[in-house]
């Protein structure tokens, strides 16, 4: 049944609007053990095995915390996040992916900043014969291998690559350009996609050493919108073994480091995607995000990330381990990277019975008035340097682009984050009744995951649905309304155990529940969020600044409206930030068109 939220809009399943005021209380200290190195290896297979010790941990973590809570006791418990926009009967179904009706990049960079090439640039290297979609290939292939003898760092961003699809892939795209009859603005563009998805003529793993493909050999829906918009798969990337933490360790295939400083996580568990548009190896990537795992990379990396509202974009026919917090969406290296990637991929896939329903990608109308919405005792939480960051680029935002700030307050909010632990923890544990074979610090995580009682994960969705019904209250309220908070509360995570944690791994609770503050709310409650870069802090070691992300999320379905708002954020990143946008030093940054252009002067002087 469509339920009226507006006189412009409806929906299905809209939360019943309704307000409640819960009291803020402090979370407790965390009082998970961090456990690392050998410790940890040996430890994991003891608590794997005995059932008290993972009680123990269950209610160490606090899950128990939910039980009696008086605030839930007039509440159903809600089983599926997913609220669709019902849309217009005249609205066609179609990529858009025509270089006229697409905005391009803004691109004022001061001599600090550093040029993130955009889909446009590779496309307008293509048009003019420039380059083309082979060479850059052939330029790209020896940085990105694992198979060659002697790999190069940019490699652990990789699982995999299928060489001769990439060229064949690459070949096509060349042919089309030499006939003046590419597919748009993605023809020929270098992407990649997260192991989590099925990519045609690729296996799966989900980053661990278990071979975890789907049956069928078919590429998942949103990388064959891309794929069919001529976009060039360079393979599978790295990603934290069963997307279970965010940090993107993973001692099964090495940890790639961040490119803006090698002491610092990318961040996961989408790290190599991060990675590899951080890197300047490719604009567009795939991530997944159950509980952060596109937005806290992107945080880290310095990119712009979107967790698109549940069951808007399809994997079909990719399993979700996540299956009520977990969505796909574009990783991206500008705005218009990320708008373009998701216009594509978001197209309403008629096999998927949330995603057929959903509206195609759209330009929406102007609000009336642009509202960010800020709940002040949550966002003060995040560190000094984090806070200031995102406090100056929200001054731009209302001195200079017009937006209204207005308090909000979220209930249980931080009850919230345990009942969404709670339940992806739940959810995957389902998956892996198992545990042999896998990396040490999940063979904790899922063992203890599996010890939720019933009656504890109905307490965890009688959360979802109070949490979900008063953010209907407050878009209601204020319509349009951007809900902003820092993206994580801490500036990178540091890799304090050293070599030792990425070759073993490492178990620190505290400092995951710590960098989740802020993005877990989205995946629990369908909402798309958006990640943006807004600053730079200084490291606890090495050189390179560790960037700083600023977050936002809009009401179900209100994907492109986001977009809108990322835009505005994008511009303060170029016009107010002092020194403007940061690129990895040294080695980090790769500029892949001035790299093929170099090789094709060097082929062509015959000195090869």
């Amino acid at each position: 049944m469509a339920e009226e939220r507006s006189r412009s809009q409806k929906f299905y399943n809209y939360p019943e609007p309704r307000a409640f005021d819960v009291p803020y209380k402090l979370p407790p200290p965390p009082a998970n053990p961090v456990v690392r190195g050998l410790p940890l290896h040996f430890g994991a297979s003891l608590i794997a095995s005995v059932s008290p010790i993972q009680n123990l941990l269950w209610s160490n973590a606090g899950f128990s915390g939910l039980r009696g809570l008086p605030e839930l006791e007039v509440v159903v418990p809600r089983y599926d996040p997913t609220v669709i926009p019902v849309q217009d009967s005249n609205t066609s179904v179609q990529r858009n992916t025509d270089p006229r009706s697409l905005r391009q990049p803004t691109q004022r960079e001061s001599p600090l900043s550093g040029r993130y090439h955009s889909v446009w640039d590779f496309h307008d290297a293509y048009q003019s014969g420039y380059l083309t979609p082979s060479t850059v290939v052939e330029a790209l292939l020896p940085l990105i291998r694992r198979d060659l003898e002697g790999p190069t760092k940019h490699s652990k961003a990789f699982l995999d690559t299928k060489v001769e699809l990439v060229r064949a892939a690459a070949a096509a795209s060349t042919l089309r350009y030499r006939n003046r009859k590419s597919f748009g603005i993605l023809d020929g563009v270098p992407v990649a996609v997260k192991d989590e998805v099925d990519l045609k003529g690729y296996g799966k793993c989900l980053g661990s050493k278990r071979d975890l493909t789907s049956k069928g050999d078919a590429t998942s829906w949103c990388v064959g919108q891309w794929e069919e918009g001529g976009a060039i798969v360079l393979g599978k990337l790295n990603m934290h073994e069963l997307g279970l933490d965010t940090t993107n360790n993973n001692p099964n295939y090495g940890t790639p480091l961040n490119p803006h400083n090698e002491h610092y996580y990318t961040g996961g568990s989408s790290g190599g995607s991060a990675y590899a548009v951080a890197a300047g190896l490719i604009p567009i990537a795939l991530g997944a995000d159950g509980g952060g795992s596109i937005r806290i990379p992107s945080a880290y990396c310095g990119i712009y990330g979107l967790k698109t509202s549940h069951g808007r974009v399809s994997a079909r026919p990719t399993p979700s381990l996540a299956n009520t917090t977990g969505v796909v969406g574009p990783m991206a290296s500008n705005m218009t990277d990320l708008e373009i990637a998701y216009r594509v991929m978001a197209v309403p896939d008629p096999g998927d019975p949330s995603s057929a329903l959903f509206p195609p990608p759209h330009t929406p109308d102007a609000p009336p008035k642009k509202v960010i919405g800020i709940y002040q005792r949550w966002f003060d939480r995040a560190d000094a340097p984090v806070r200031a960051a995102c406090q100056l680029a929200l001054d731009y935002l209302e001195a200079k682009l017009g937006y209204e700030i207005v308090d909000i307050t979220i209930p249980m909010i931080h009850e919230g984050q345990t009942a969404h632990a709670m339940t992806i923890l739940a959810e995957i544990s389902s998956s892996f009744p198992d545990v042999t074979g896998l990396t040490a610090a999940n063979k904790v995580l899922l063992s203890v995951g599996s010890k939720t009682p019933a009656t504890d994960f109905l307490q965890a969705q009688k959360v979802r649905n109070l949490l979900m019904m008063h953010l209907a209250s407050l878009f209601r309220r204020h319509p349009g309304m951007v809900i902003v908070t820092p993206t994580t509360p801490n500036a990178g995570w540091h890799i304090s155990g050293g070599k030792g944690d990425l070759k073993y791994g490492v178990s620190d609770g505290n400092t995951s529940v710590r960098n989740m503050e802020y993005v877990w709310l989205a995946n629990f409650t369908g909402l798309p969020s958006l990640s943006l870069p807004v600053g730079y802090a200084d490291p606890v070691q090495g050189e390179g600044k560790i960037p700083i992300g600023l977050m936002g999320m809009a009401e179900w379905g209100s994907d492109d409206a986001l977009i809108e708002w990322g835009y505005d954020g994008e511009s303060w990143l170029h016009d107010g930030l002092g020194g403007g946008r940061r690129k990895p030093d040294g080695e980090g940054w790769v500029d892949v068109l001035r790299l093929t252009r170099d090789i094709q002067v060097y082929q062509s002087s015959g000195d090869c």
